[in-house]
């Protein structure tokens, strides 16, 4: 459920009490933009990343092994992972050794270019195009990750584009799933194709496909049980669900994407393995890095995996997950503001 914000009811201000305070509070009531919310969710991640950093920005120190070992330290602390922060570290001895970092200035500005860069080739906004036949968005992960109300903010975000949507309660054997899709439904006006838990969850999907092909709804987000990558069994009938909507279009289905927890770290790079190993992930949904420290599994994901990363969530409220902008993300965990707000 969403935190929305509220205004204090209980707050009667005297008759003596002078309208400036009044001002303020109403101001007070607006939210911060996306880049602040950004920034905000980043905060612990960046104190584990530049934790200890300061100084070595600050001076004109060389750049000797003893320095690249910190650095390096402080990249494994926030998950940035081996394989990305060995592309750091051996980009940073190159660029060493063309005399570009003569200053800890301009050794910060090298790093965060690195990060951009190996964020950037993982940023692809997820693209819907018109078509006659429903675009089946298939949603998996693990359980907790945030996949039911990752669907109920993309519904939203879908409606608003002006796109007819429709939701499949593939997610059949969680106690209570069913209902809190039904409730996502129901506050934005989407329908919702379910059966009673227990049910196969490809024979629910099948029937929410036919049902969106019907009406001719524009997309269709098909929720599934959370699994760990090492149940076979149930690993196995997420490919059976795949084969199954398959009958009805071949290409389905058009997304595949995967729903990852940043607060459990490089395990979040293991399930992107087999997921994808068993399902052919077409986008990662990072949620919950406003919770953790590790914000660095962004770079291990991106460096290790050639899957986009489609949005990224810093919050509870309907906008607080947005597409995925490596310069944004990269500027937040050094507390800098982008040149230009994201379009969202």
């Amino acid at each position: 459920m969403f935190n929305f914000l509220k205004k204090n009811q209980d707050h009667k201000p005297s008759v003596e009490e002078p309208k400036a305070p009044i001002a303020a509070e109403t101001v007070s009531t607006e939210r911060p933009s996306w880049l602040q919310r950004l920034s905000q969710g980043l905060s612990k991640t960046r104190r584990q990343f530049t934790s200890g950093l300061t100084q070595l920005f600050s001076t004109s120190a060389k750049l000797d092994e003893e320095t690249l070992e910190t650095l390096e330290t402080h990249l494994l602390a926030a998950d940035v992972g081996i394989e990305a922060s060995t592309k750091i570290i051996d980009t940073l001895k190159e660029a060493a050794k063309q005399k570009k970092l003569a200053t800890g200035e301009a050794l910060q500005a090298e790093l965060q270019a690195i990060m951009v860069n190996i964020l950037s080739a993982r940023q692809q906004p997820l693209n819907i195009p018109d078509a006659d036949t429903p675009f089946v968005l298939l949603m998996i992960g693990m359980n907790g990750a945030g996949k039911t109300t990752t669907i109920g903010k993309l519904a939203k975000r879908f409606k608003a584009e002006g796109k007819s949507v429709m939701l499949a309660a593939g997610d059949t054997f969680r106690a209570a799933a069913v209902e809190q899709l039904t409730a996502w439904g129901q506050r934005n006006d989407i329908p919702v194709i379910a059966q009673q838990q227990g049910a196969d969850s490809a024979s629910v999907i099948f029937d929410a496909f036919q049902a969106a092909k019907a009406r001719h709804i524009d997309i269709l987000i098909a929720d599934t049980a959370g699994r760990l990558h090492t149940q076979q069994g149930l690993m196995a009938e997420l490919t059976k669900i795949k084969r199954v909507i398959q009958k009805i279009d071949v290409n389905a289905p058009h997304e595949t994407l995967l729903v990852l927890d940043a607060s459990i770290g490089q395990n979040a790079l293991q399930q992107a393995k087999q997921f994808h190993a068993a399902m052919g992930v077409t986008g990662i949904v990072m949620t919950k890095l406003d919770g953790t420290a590790k914000g660095g599994m962004l770079l291990s994901i991106a460096q290790t995996l050639e899957i986009p990363i489609r949005f990224i969530g810093v919050g509870e409220h309907i906008d607080d997950m947005q597409p995925f902008n490596a310069e944004a993300v990269v500027n937040a965990i050094f507390a800098e503001s982008p040149q230009h707000e994201l379009i969202t």
